[in-house]
């Protein structure tokens, strides 16, 4: 099984270190013992992710645009590649930043770690899978997804990035990782960044319906982010090369999950029914076999404590008026 300890006294190059899974990522990281430079273009990620690491001299932050080359004397043993916009709301309002950080993004951070012979691993996402045909998702999954889609800069962005992190470790001879990461939540999310869970927590609390599309039979599985992180950890320091699900199995209907939500904030509102969005897909659902066998990972966070993580740090946004 991977070991952890790895990671002690090396250094990671993070990009997205500013965005919600980033700056987790980097906490994890950092307690772990590694040191950490974290690049962010701050289209969509915040400074705030971050405050909470000033001073601390194991990192350094470097605003950063991922499609510009990036020259590091430091030798460099790991290179994790997060940085894109996630949320639906996010890669439409910019997709081209999007295609250039799954392309050009993906190519020069490769180039980075080839210099250093480090370790590469790229986030990749299950929109690899589009609406899905093979439930639950397994790795040797094609996909059904529209190239010229709504959701098609940020899949194609992903799947090209996925294209050429594998044909660079094997042409190049580098050692790079692969995560499909599932549902992820937690705190420091984006508030109205159009994914479930800020959209029905930032609702409940502000009194107002309860946003839902289509009828909430559409399935998801949501992993807390600590799950997600220590997952992403334990693939970078395996020597695992084709890609690998990361998420939490438990799946739940989108109408019982906003239940949850109601009864967790003391929503009194009722649901405000909308159309489902094109190509929005019916069910998720990671198998995570492989994930469970090769790198000895399960999520441990039930949905529960997770999301009263998550309500508790939506709830002090709202005391402190300001969005992350």
């Amino acid at each position: 099984m991977p070991d952890l300890h790895r990671l002690h006294g090396k250094l990671a190059v993070l990009s997205g270190a500013a965005g919600f899974i980033g700056s987790h990522l980097a906490d994890r990281l950092l307690a772990a013992g590694c040191s950490v430079i974290g690049l962010d273009n701050l289209i969509t990620g915040s400074e705030n992710n971050l405050r909470h690491l000033i001073g601390n001299s194991s990192f350094r932050w470097l605003r950063h645009d991922v499609t510009q080359p990036l020259d590091l004397e430091t030798p460099v043993d790991f290179v994790l590649h997060l940085a894109s916009p996630a949320s639906p709301r996010d890669y439409q309002a910019h997709p081209i930043e999007t295609l250039d950080a799954g392309s050009l993004g993906t190519r020069r951070l490769l180039e980075l770690a080839s210099r250093h012979n480090a370790r590469f691993l790229l986030a990749s996402t299950s929109e690899c899978y589009g609406d899905p045909a093979v439930h639950p998702q397994v790795e040797t999954y094609w996909g059904n997804v529209n190239p010229v889609g709504p959701r098609s800069c940020y899949d194609e962005a992903k799947r090209f990035a996925e294209a050429l992190t594998t044909a660079w470790g094997g042409s190049r001879s580098l050692s790079t990782g692969i995560a499909r990461i599932f549902n992820t939540y937690g705190p420091r999310m984006k508030p109205n960044d159009g994914r479930v869970v800020p959209e029905f927590v930032g609702a409940a609390l502000a009194g107002q319906p309860i946003p839902m599309f289509g009828d909430g039979s559409q399935t998801r599985s949501f992993c807390y982010v600590s799950d997600l992180v220590e997952g992403l950890c334990r693939l970078l320091v395996s020597d695992e090369t084709t890609p690998v699900n990361l998420g939490n199995p438990q799946e739940i209907a989108i109408a019982d999950f906003a239940a949850i939500i109601q009864e967790m904030t003391g929503s009194r509102t009722d649901f405000a029914y909308l159309p489902l969005p094109d190509e929005d897909p019916v069910q998720r659902r990671p198998d995570i076999s492989k994930a469970q066998r090769v790198l000895g990972w399960s999520p441990a966070v039930s949905l529960e404590d997770g999301l009263r993580e998550t309500v508790d740090w939506f709830r002090q946004l709202l005391v402190i008026g300001h969005p992350t």
